[in-house]
């Protein structure tokens, strides 16, 4: 009987306790949470107000309640204005080039610094890959423009004195170069710093796994293929569906700074650039609201769709 009981006292103390008491035990750790839960609340959430602002001929003076509402009409006029194609086909694109190249390019550099040696070294090169993170995009692009500069730039200086070209090049003044000239920038800016979860990954391997692997003889390239890759997936594939959730953000500070010159609107407009000019400058407030609007439905659109697959090999975000 008392062993009944006893069993019956073990299974009371492992039922799940109620919510309120769970928050009161770890009010400590939640009095820590309330103050980012608010900000996320006043800069995330009552924001999301404006989109109301999609379906109305908007006017801030009539306000958001006195102003008509007119339904798909904005949605409508942004889908037939005729640069609709071309800005869809300059964020695709540059997404897609961002993406290509700059997802591998903070994995590649992990798996690199990872058969580093010599510690000193090491600290050094991720020091310095890690330092153009912390500048903001107009000293960034003052730096590209500088150098890429017609006057005095160091990459024409630099052409000239091998006699790759005879006179300089606008780079910043002509089309063909601008993708190029904002994927290596966005590299070269963010490569440092987004290596680093992966380091951490790396870090979270067990040294074992190598010893074995080195002592049945395999080569430093199959450590690499077949335990650190494998080792790190997980987070290889969440930042992957969070990269593709963001296909339609092409960027906005790059672009617009690096993309200034009238003549790259060709290549450079993309929707956040496109929303700024017609919202801000423009002041078609119910129009530039629409247009973010579908970009940020297709944008959950395209997450949701990455986690789907992605959750069919086993690593997920939900």
């Amino acid at each position: 009987m008392s062993q009944i009981s006893t069993d019956t006292r073990v299974a009371e103390r492992r039922k799940p306790r109620g919510l309120a008491v769970r928050l009161l035990k770890q009010w400590e750790l939640q009095l820590m949470v309330i103050p980012a839960l608010i900000l996320v609340f006043i800069f995330s959430y009552i924001p999301m107000y404006g989109v109301l602002m999609a379906f109305q001929d908007y006017s801030i003076f009539d306000g958001f309640w006195a102003s008509p509402w007119v339904g798909f009409k904005h949605f409508e006029m942004f889908f037939n204005a005729p640069e609709f194609w071309t800005i869809m086909r300059n964020t695709l694109v540059i997404s897609a080039l961002k993406l290509i190249v700059g997802f591998p390019a903070p994995i590649i550099l992990a798996l690199m610094l990872n058969e580093v040696r010599l510690m000193a070294f090491k600290r050094v090169i991720q020091t310095i890959s890690y330092l153009p993170h912390f500048l903001s995009w107009v000293i960034v692009a003052g730096f590209a423009m500088s150098i890429l500069s017609t006057d005095n730039g160091s990459l024409n200086i630099l052409l000239q004195s091998l006699h790759l070209i005879d006179e300089p090049i606008g780079f910043l003044g002509r089309a063909e170069y601008f993708w190029t000239i904002l994927v290596s920038t966005n590299v070269w800016k963010e490569i440092g710093f987004n290596s680093i979860v992966y380091l951490a990954a790396i870090a979270g391997i067990n040294p074992s796994l190598y010893e074995a692997a080195e002592m049945d003889g395999a080569s430093r390239l199959k450590q690499i293929s077949f335990i650190t890759i494998p080792s790190i997936m997980p987070v290889i594939v969440i930042f992957f569906i969070l990269a593709i959730g963001n296909l339609l953000n092409a960027g906005f500070e790059d672009i617009l700074l690096l993309g200034s010159n009238p003549v790259l609107r060709e290549v450079s407009d993309v929707i956040d650039t496109y929303v700024y000019r017609i919202g801000i400058e423009n002041q078609r407030f119910s129009y530039a609201t629409a247009a973010g609007l579908f970009k940020a439905v297709i944008s959950v659109t395209l997450l949701t769709v990455a986690n789907y697959v992605a959750r069919r090999s086993g690593n997920s975000l939900w």
